[in-house]
């Protein structure tokens, strides 16, 4: 009878353990649907809110181009996107507001944005010519690694590594390991840049698919300083401080405004408008933000998409990613 007791005890205890088990495995799959479903769904919506807010950037330019003229800072285009709360956007539309109940049922989602010149910055492509080294681009890249304090070594391996990468398809196929030809400016690391050098550089270069001059209306000193043979960094921020106050207009307007006959602007390295523009769009749903980055090429009133790119910056859940 003891022993009988006993079973029935232990029966009974691996029954509750069993079905304890099988409670939670149920319960764990149930919240993971729900979570599944939950980054799906503001998955799909932020894909549309940023697309949305993209279609709005390339109305913006298009808008521009419309006007005509030079592109500069103070323009609609160069104004960035504060965070703004997109309920609000909703109840302005429909001249309602949202407050009470109505408030705290809808789910908090903040939009932001900018968009930037690409063209302000020097350009990788602009290395290569015709297969050969462009020599006031490699000069203009020189300065730029002389201002950061870059190793001008890391300069020269890039620079070769970019001809083996522009070489004609039969010279590749005659030699083993050519290098592919970089896509971003992050695939620099892997044609002789360092880490640290990539860092210090990604706020002045870019990869843009044509050759491209810098923009003097949008550029930053250190830019400025490097695009242009001979100009000083007392002379570029007076630069960028006069055209700040008034734009430039052309290209002879910024040779005035330099005040130095030694000083000669070439229109195949430098302009007053530009082509190609970033845009960044940021959407914080609750605890998730995802980010949108999107490349542009305007020719006219015709504003194409080269490229987009997202990105889960912040989030709680692994299954957004």
């Amino acid at each position: 009878m003891r022993r009988q007791r006993g079973a029935a005890i232990l029966t009974a205890m691996l029954t509750v353990v069993l079905v304890a088990t099988l409670a939670s495995a149920m319960l764990w799959q149930q919240w993971r649907a729900i979570e599944v479903e939950s980054a799906q769904r503001t998955r799909v919506q932020a894909a549309w809110i940023l697309t949305g807010a993209l279609d709005w950037a390339r109305l913006i330019l298009r808008e521009d181009a419309r006007q005509g003229g030079p592109d500069y800072l103070a323009e609609p285009w160069a104004v960035a996107l504060a965070p703004a709360r997109l309920t609000t956007f909703l109840a302005a539309e429909r001249g309602e507001a949202l407050v009470g109940d109505d408030a705290d049922g809808v789910q908090d989602a903040f939009l932001a944005g900018h968009l930037q010149d690409l063209q302000a910055r020097l350009n990788i492509t602009n290395l290569i010519d015709n297969g050969k080294l462009h020599e006031p681009s490699l000069a203009a890249w020189t300065r730029l690694f002389n201002q950061l304090s870059l190793p001008e070594s890391e300069l020269s391996v890039l620079t070769q590594q970019l001809l083996l990468a522009h070489a004609p398809v039969a010279d590749q196929d005659a030699k083993a390991g050519t290098p592919l030809r970089p896509q971003a400016v992050t695939d620099l690391v892997w044609l002789g840049l360092s880490p640290a050098s990539l860092q210090a550089l990604r706020p002045f270069v870019t990869l843009l698919p044509v050759r491209t001059p810098v923009n003097l209306n949008t550029a930053t000193p250190e830019v400025l300083m490097a695009s242009i043979a001979g100009l000083d960094m007392a002379q570029a921020r007076f630069l960028e401080t006069s055209r700040d106050a008034r734009h430039l207009g052309t290209l002879q307007d910024a040779e005035k405004r330099l005040g130095s006959t030694d000083i000669k602007l070439d229109a195949g390295l430098h302009a007053v408008a530009s082509r190609f523009f970033s845009v960044t769009g940021q959407l914080r749903v609750g605890q998730a933000m995802l980010q949108e980055t999107s490349v542009l090429q305007r020719d006219g009133m015709n504003v194409k998409i080269l490229s987009r790119a997202r990105e889960v910056v912040q989030s709680r859940s692994p299954l957004l990613q």
